[in-house]
């Protein structure tokens, strides 16, 4: 027996909002919601998905988890993603080859240059 990644929890001040913008960015779907709670994932009973859970705000800084995202291409993804609300946190440099980007409420996540 082993574990596998089933997917990420994500707090969130507006679970829908937040969920519905992440389902953009993935191309995932939302599988379930309640006023809560919302479940999001590429089709029903596919891993990893996404949950948003309704939580007041606590946190101050930097995350300590990070999504990473692989994309095609990079300018025009990172263009993309701020058109729909992302902020720059750190653009690529020479020792770190990611862009570090925040959604609607701060959670930071990756985003990795074409392989």
């Amino acid at each position: 027996m082993g574990l596998h990644w089933h997917g990420t929890a994500v707090d969130a001040g507006d679970p829908a909002r937040l969920a519905r913008w992440w389902a953009e960015v993935l191309h995932f779907r939302i599988l379930e919601e309640r006023p809560d709670v919302v479940a999001i994932a590429r089709d029903e009973g596919s891993y990893p998905g996404m949950l948003f859970v309704r939580a007041a705000p606590a946190r101050a800084g930097r995350n300590s988890l990070q999504l990473e995202l692989a994309c095609d291409d990079l300018a025009a993804d990172i263009e993309r993603l701020v058109d729909m609300g992302a902020r720059h946190v750190s653009a690529a440099a020479a020792h770190t080859p990611w862009t570090v980007l925040a959604d609607p409420e701060g959670n930071e996540f990756r985003v990795l240059p074409p392989a």
